[in-house]
Order: C-alpha cells, then structure tokens, then sequence
C-alpha cells in the first residue's frame, strides 16, 4: 500500500468515519455534507489501493487495512498540527523560555515580561546549562535562554541575537563547618589549593566550567572532578555532602541546608549573564522580555561592572555587544 502527498483532509474524513463508525455523524462532525465525505473516503481508497471500510444499509466497521491505517493517520494529523502551530501568528503560541535554574536573575526577568505582557503566555523551561538549551533554541524546541553566551560554539552563537542582562556576582558554596565558612567574605587567594566543583563532567553547562577553569588556573584552585549529575535541590544537596567540595556559584543562588554561601573578592569574579534568542525571532513575548531587561538592569545597575572585578576579556567584549 503506497500512499505519496495524502491530503491531509482525506485522513481527517478517514478519522472521522473510523471514530463514529458512521457517515451521517461523521459529515457533521467534519461540517461538511455526506456527500462529499463518501466522495473523499472513496478518493482515499483509490489512493491507497484498498477499501477501509465494509458498509452495510446497518453499520460500518474498519476493514482490516482501515484498523491498519488509523494510527498512521493519527500521527500524521498530530504532525500536521503541530507544523501549523509551529508557523501560526506568534502571538498566539506560548514563548518557551529556559530560566535554567529558578529564583534567580532570569525568574525576575519572567516575572516582569509577564506584568508588561499579560496577554501573552511565557512558558518556563528549566534546562540548566546554556550550552545545551542554546541547541534546543536553534532546532526551535526553546526560544528564550539565559547563561554566558562567550562559552558557546562560534558557530552556535553567530545563530542567535544576545542581549546582556547583568554582571553576576560570584560566590562559593561551602559546607557549614568549612574553615571559611566563618567569613564574611573569601578572598580568591583564600581558595588556592581548594578543589572546587563549578559542574565538571555536566555536558550541559560547558560554559559554565569552561568560565570555571579561566578563573580557577590564575588563582591556583583545583577544579573538581565531574560528580555524578544531580537534578534537584535534595540530590544536589545529597553530592555536595558527600564529596565535601566547596561550589563555585553566584551570588543569588538559592539557600541549601547545612550550607553557606559567601561572596567572592579580591578580585570580584563576574558570571556575565545574557539573553539568547534565535536570530529574527518575532514574537511580543520577547519584546516584553527585553523591555523587562532593561527596566531592571537600569533601576538596579545589572550593568554596572563593579571596581576591582574580574572577567574574561571575550567575556567583556560580548557583555557590550548587543545584536
């Protein structure tokens, strides 16, 4: 049984009379008269090359080729619906947007979109690392990211328009009873021959330990060995314990238990956050996304770089890029 460019309507009359097992019901069903639904099923079954269907003056069943086709057409009418929602008018389709972690600088930025555009619908993602959801933005899966977009693929980052939020503070994650944790602040030079965890071995926040390893080889820290991935709050709180290693974040990172978080100075290291979308993306969803950005970064100096701050010089060049 070949069947080349199906019109889609056929499968749909085809679905129809399969589901109600019955052509009065099914044409109006399909708003459309009887008529002219015997006269697409019939075109289908010349198309295919068999009959679907056994009549009788009684009843209509499925033949065996009809039970056959029916879950081939169901996916083909999902399909179909989805490329048409995929190229509907995009302020009528949710803009996906990955926070990759929540409560944090991105939520914020959410939360403000969604006061300027309450007519929209922004969907939150939480893809952890911008190096993966940065490929699930191009394939269209995603169409909003937060994370340092200087640690993506060349390749990668010439697909997507970037607008700078803000310069994260750094900070380090440290057990209660650490020797450090008694400070109110640790200095770089405090963290020399500390193996520190920044997500080695996550595949998925390359940028991140990539940033990490820039940071970590002038100040003589140990990057921590890759970790088995925890996804969640008590996972990850369950590997810190374990392996005992202070965590390189930034400073608004969410509270752990048994934990505490203190910033880092002398220098300050700054985590460069950005927004990344794909290239010509036109939705009003987005435009309320960057006009939140902008009203908050002004009102709170996200793009004030601190004195005594250190930060990657391709790092600096994309933070006051804006395409």
């Amino acid at each position: 049984m070949a069947a080349p460019d199906t019109d889609p309507r056929l499968l749909r009359a085809f679905v129809a009379v399969a589901e109600e097992l019955h052509f009065t019901r099914a044409a109006a069903r399909l708003y459309v008269a009887q008529q002219a639904l015997s006269r697409d099923i019939r075109r289908l079954e010349r198309e295919l090359g068999t009959e679907l269907f056994v009549r009788t003056t009684r009843q209509v069943s499925l033949t065996p080729d009809g039970e056959r086709l029916l879950p081939h057409a169901h996916r083909v009418l999902d399909a179909h619906a989805a490329l048409r929602a995929a190229f509907a008018d995009p302020a009528e389709r949710p803009l996906l947007v990955d926070l990759n972690t929540d409560g944090m600088t991105a939520a914020r930025v959410l939360s403000r979109a969604r006061e300027l555009a309450p007519d929209c619908e922004l969907m939150a993602r939480f893809e952890s690392g911008l190096t993966w959801a940065a490929g699930e933005v191009l394939a269209g899966r995603l169409d909003v990211s937060f994370g340092r977009a200087a640690g993506l693929d060349p390749a990668v980052l010439a697909q997507l328009s970037v607008q700078p939020v803000r310069y994260e503070r750094m900070a380090v994650l440290l057990p209660h009873d650490h020797p450090l944790a008694g400070r109110e602040a640790v200095a770089m030079s405090d963290l020399a021959g500390e193996t520190v965890y920044a997500g080695a071995g996550n595949t998925r926040t390359l940028e991140w330990t990539n940033l990490a390893a820039i940071l970590f080889a002038e100040w003589n820290i140990v990057l921590a060995p890759p970790a088995p991935l925890a996804v969640g709050v008590a996972e990850f709180q369950r590997v810190m314990a374990k392996n005992r290693n202070p965590v390189l974040a930034v400073a608004g990172f969410p509270p752990l238990p048994g934990t505490v978080l203190r910033p880092l100075v002398r220098p300050v290291p700054l985590s460069p956050l950005l927004m990344v979308a794909r290239r010509g993306l036109d939705h009003p969803g987005l435009s309320a996304l960057r006009a939140a950005v902008t009203e908050l970064a002004g009102a709170e100096g996200w793009m004030v770089r601190p004195p005594d701050s250190w930060l990657p010089e391709t790092d600096s060049s994309l933070m006051g890029h804006c395409s």
